[in-house]
């Protein structure tokens, strides 16, 4: 298998307290549902800072129980030499158990990745997965290996701060900071070049995918079931993004300059297919997207034409526009 994961672990940064004003939603016990409903959604969709400390959403803001389990002498993140990185036990409670040993890799902010084997070279790209919130890479590294085989290509992932393994608190400023610690530890300690990285993100994992994406060129980017803003899932109506906004995708997808792949399924309950449609407009270097006829937010990879796509755009979409 060539799949890699990786869990940052260091100091991370509180989530920043945001200002809610009254003006948006009204006094009362009005705005305080719609303020209610707007964290509960956020919550859902993971790592916003809630409206409100204490409050309904913030009770059910959180990572799910992490799937997977570090260890081994000195505890499972043992600074050691990066020339020579520690081995450590990692046992996946996933739908199958199995126990390997995985390396320690260094990157330039204070964390380790934890990495479940090298990259094999013979493949030309290399998948940067983000996940979405209520998952780990101990539940998704099933489907990691599954997808790699697939479509050919190495899988380099990681967990969030304060999922999984990894430290710290989830919030929208450690997002930012968790896929650029991953990007560098492909780009030093993997020598990979960026372009041979393909950026994927998967719902709340489309958040620091545009991010990144937008700040620097690789091979391609792929959004899967992705959200234009937080207001904007909370607030259908939402027209403009306010200062307060979290998660702005839609400011920011105009600015990535490399190919862009949307996937949403038309019946999302959770992301409206909507966005999907309108990131895709609003994204110049974006390609034919697939929007899969009845799927909702959590099943497209069960249709045929997901992996279609996939298989289409990596494996004759990229290379032809590198020809």
């Amino acid at each position: 298998m060539s799949v890699v994961i990786f869990c940052r672990s260091g100091k991370t940064s509180p989530a920043p307290n945001r200002a809610w004003p009254h003006s948006l939603w009204g006094r009362g016990g009005r705005g305080r549902c719609q303020l209610w409903k707007a964290g509960r959604v956020l919550a859902i969709l993971g790592l916003s800072e809630p409206p409100e400390r204490n409050s309904p959403a913030e009770r059910q803001l959180g990572p799910p129980h992490a799937e997977y389990v570090t260890g081994g002498p000195g505890g499972p993140f043992t600074e050691g030499k990066p020339e020579a990185p520690p081995v450590v036990p990692c046992v996946s409670r996933a739908t199958w158990q199995h126990r390997r040993p995985v390396p320690l890799v260094g990157t330039p902010v204070p964390s380790w990745a934890v990495c479940e084997q090298r990259l094999r070279p013979a493949r030309r790209y290399t998948v940067l997965f983000s996940h979405g919130n209520a998952v780990d890479l101990g539940q998704m590294s099933s489907f990691y290996i599954g997808l790699g085989s697939r479509i050919n290509c190495n899988i380099f992932s990681y967990d969030y701060s304060g999922y999984g393994a990894s430290s710290g608190r989830p919030s929208e400023k450690n997002l930012y900071a968790d896929i650029d610690a991953a990007w560098q530890a492909l780009r030093t300690r993997y020598g990979i070049s960026p372009d041979s990285i393909v950026l994927y993100g998967q719902s709340i994992g489309t958040v620091p995918t545009v991010d990144l994406a937008s700040r620097y060129e690789c091979a391609a980017v792929v959004l899967h079931s992705p959200l234009t803003s937080g207001m904007r899932v909370a607030f259908p109506d939402t027209k403009k993004t306010y200062c307060f906004d979290a998660f702005p995708n839609i400011e920011k997808v105009s600015k990535i300059t490399s190919p862009v792949l949307i996937i949403h399924g038309t019946e999302d309950e959770v992301i409206d297919f909507s966005h999907g449609l309108a990131l895709y407009e609003r994204c110049p270097k974006a390609v034919e997207p697939l929007w899969v006829e009845g799927a909702g937010h959590n099943d497209i990879e069960l249709y045929s034409q997901y992996l279609e796509r996939l298989r289409r755009f990596i494996s004759q979409e990229l290379p032809s526009q590198r020809a």
